[in-house]
C-alpha cells in the first residue's frame, strides 16, 4: 500500500485524541487483513462453520482477528479491543473495533461483496474508521474533520483518493432506503420499525413484504449485492442509496462506518436518535431525511 498518500490525505489535520499514527496503523492492520483473506478466498479447502447465532464463521475470520489483536498489542498495548470472534479485551479509553470479515457468507460463496472493518473509539466517540475490501480493489476511511475518502487497494499513484460528499436531494417519502437482514430474522418489534420505513419510503432494497416474518424464496441477497460496495452504510456514504437501517447488529457491524457516513456529509443514531453502538440498531441516512425517517419508524398506528 502506498500508505503515505493515503495518511497525508485522510489525515493531515487530524487533532484532538486521535492523528496520522492511529491512520497509519489503520492502514498496516488492513493490510494484513487483506493479506490473510486473500490466501483463504476462494480457497478450494475454504469451510464455514455455523455460530450460536446460525451465522458463518471460517478460519480466515479467526486467524485476521488474531493478527489484528496481536499487531495492535504490540504497538498500544494498553489499548482495549473488541472483535466477533473472540470478544472484549481490556479497558482503556482507547478501544478498537474490529469485524475480521465482513460479509462472511459473501466470502465463503465467492462473492467478491466482503471487507474487514477496523475502527477506534475513545471516550466512547468513534475517531477512525477503515472499510478494506480487497476482492472489490477498494478502501473507505475517515476520521473526523478530515473528511470521507475512498481509493484503489493497493494504491495507485495514478488514481489518488477521491472525497465522499453528500448533497440533499427530496425527503424521505422519495427516499431509496435498505433494511437488513430480511423480516424473517427480525423480532417483532424490528419487524415492525422496518416495515412502517419500507410502507413510507419510493424504493426499499430487498424488494420484501417487511410485515411478514416468512421466510421469502429464493433468499433475499444484501442491499450491497452488485452495487460495488460491500456495506449497506457505504450505499449511504457513496450517494447509492439514500438511507439504510441495519438490526441486529454488534458493534463491529456499525463501529467503522460511522465516521465514513458522516464525514460524508450523511448522519447515524440508533431507532432511539441516539449516536450508539450498542442498541443493535444502526440508522444511516441523508441528514436531511433522518430524522423523518426515524419519526416514521417510531410511529404507531
Amino acid at each position: 500500500m502506498d500508505r503515505d498518500l493515503m495518511v497525508k490525505v485522510g489525515a493531515a489535520k487530524v487533532d484532538g485524541m486521535t492523528d496520522s499514527a492511529d491512520l497509519a496503523l489503520a492502514l498496516r492492520l488492513a493490510d494484513q487483513a487483506d493479506e490473510i483473506a486473500r490466501r483463504h478466498f476462494r480457497a478450494p479447502d475454504l469451510a464455514a462453520e455455523r455460530k450460536g447465532d446460525g451465522s458463518p464463521v471460517t478460519e480466515a475470520d479467526r486467524e485476521i482477528e488474531r493478527v489484528l489483536r496481536a499487531s495492535i498489542r504490540a504497538e498500544h498495548p494498553g489499548d482495549a479491543f473488541v472483535g466477533e470472534e473472540f470478544g472484549a479485551q481490556g479497558h482503556s479509553r482507547r478501544r478498537w473495533i474490529i469485524d475480521a470479515i465482513d460479509g462472511t457468507a459473501s466470502f465463503v460463496m465467492g462473492d467478491p461483496e466482503w471487507s474487514t472493518l477496523i475502527a477506534l473509539e475513545d471516550h466512547g466517540d468513534v475517531r477512525l474508521g477503515m472499510v478494506s475490501a480487497p476482492a472489490l480493489g477498494r478502501r473507505w476511511w475517515a476520521t473526523p474533520g478530515n473528511g470521507a475518502w475512498t481509493g484503489p487497494c493497493p494504491s495507485d499513484p495514478s488514481a489518488p483518493p477521491s472525497r465522499l460528499t453528500l448533497t440533499p436531494r427530496g425527503n424521505a417519502q422519495d427516499a431509496a432506503i435498505g433494511i437488513w437482514p430480511p423480516p424473517s430474522r427480525l423480532s417483532a418489534t424490528d419487524r415492525d420499525a422496518a416495515a412502517r420505513l419500507a410502507a413510507g419510503t419510493a424504493t426499499v432494497l430487498p424488494a420484501l413484504d417487511w410485515s411478514t416474518a416468512d421466510h421469502p424464496t429464493p433468499p433475499p441477497s444484501k442491499p450491497s449485492t452488485g452495487s460495488g460496495t460491500c456495506h449497506g452504510a457505504l450505499l449511504v456514504a457513496t450517494g447509492i442509496l439514500d438511507a439504510f437501517l441495519l438490526l441486529g447488529a454488534g458493534p463491529w457491524d456499525i463501529a467503522a462506518v460511522i465516521p465514513i457516513v458522516e464525514e460524508a456529509g450523511g448522519t447515524f443514531s440508533d431507532l432511539s436518535g441516539q449516536r450508539r453502538t450498542d442498541t443493535g440498531a444502526a440508522l444511516f441516512a441523508r441528514p436531511d431525511i433522518h430524522q423523518q425517517l426515524l419519526t416514521m419508524a417510531r410511529a404507531t398506528d
